[in-house]
């Protein structure tokens, strides 16, 4: 039998303020739908009536789930090949600029397949890096010809060990998220950066397309972050804010994807329109991008 989690209290600052505010459907494998609730103290979103990990995989095997697939089917995952190559070069260098250091110990959560990985270790970084998924885990052996470990070895490693640990869009998917915090902490070096990336629903993107929005991607993200409620859980655990960076492709791709979930074929051209104008919206506003980095210390 499946095991549902049901909140009663906001999983980030534990309000029992929360309410229902929209339903979204999981345009990827499962055609369900599933409510998203908010916190109205700290202003966080997520999943209500989530998978338990012991049965949220299934939610994950599917061709178009690109994270694990690397599929190219398609224009809208043929483009984000071509941009991923920009944005590996984007994200080396603004570790070299936060923690001054061209290498180093690296720890990739969530590596996906190792795109990034493989492309810091071929930069001279040592790495790690930690991916659930065992199709993921295979593709990146084969194809970008890097180990990956499982996700349990996390809690094995080494505290004060790495110079930077790195979540590129994983976070949002951590069943455990207080407990990944702490330990993600303890592994971090006195003078290392953490750097999270995640979807922002308080952009432009997430307003114009609703329940369609395609960064809520209901089951596989179980949070919704919003600046104010990432803020809050740092503060939670200790940890200092160093900046926010704007990840300006991501609102092109939501936007696309959005569009497709909405109409059922999608517009590029309508889609390249709203990831324009969302990029606009924050072009003075970081805080309100599609998607964002969070460059954390201790």
């Amino acid at each position: 039998m499946n095991e549902i989690i049901t909140y009663s209290n906001c999983p980030v600052c534990k309000s029992s303020a929360i309410k229902f505010v929209l339903k979204a459907m999981d345009h990827t494998v499962s055609r369900k739908t599933f409510s998203i609730w908010q916190c109205t103290d700290c202003s966080f979103r997520f999943t209500q009536d989530i998978p338990a990990i012991s049965s949220i995989g299934q939610y994950y095997q599917s061709d178009n789930y690109i994270s694990h697939s690397n599929t190219s089917k398609g224009i809208i995952n043929r483009l984000y090949h071509s941009i991923r190559k920009i944005t590996l070069k984007q994200k080396r260098r603004l570790l070299k600029s936060s923690t001054s250091l061209s290498t180093g110990s690296l720890l990739d959560i969530g590596a996906g397949t190792g795109a990034f990985s493989s492309f810091m270790q071929s930069s001279g970084w040592r790495i790690t890096a930690l991916e659930p998924d065992e199709t993921a885990r295979r593709i990146a052996r084969e194809t970008n010809r890097i180990n990956l470990l499982p996700p349990d070895q996390l809690f094995q490693l080494t505290a004060e060990s790495f110079d930077t640990i790195t979540m590129w869009h994983v976070l949002e998917h951590v069943h455990t998220l207080h407990e990944y915090i702490g330990q993600l902490k303890k592994l971090l070096k006195p003078d290392g950066r953490l750097f999270i990336a995640v979807p922002n629903y308080t952009c432009y993107d997430a307003s114009h397309y609703q329940s369609f929005w395609a960064a809520y991607d209901v089951p596989r993200h179980l949070y919704h972050f919003s600046p104010a409620s990432m803020k809050k859980l740092l503060q939670l655990h200790g940890l200092n804010l160093v900046t926010i960076k704007p990840m300006w492709f991501d609102s092109f791709y939501v936007s696309l994807l959005s569009e497709k979930y909405k109409t059922g074929k999608g517009s590029l051209l309508k889609g390249a329109w709203t990831g324009f104008i969302s990029n606009y919206k924050a072009l003075f506003q970081k805080e309100k991008c599609s998607s964002v980095i969070y460059v954390i210390s201790r």
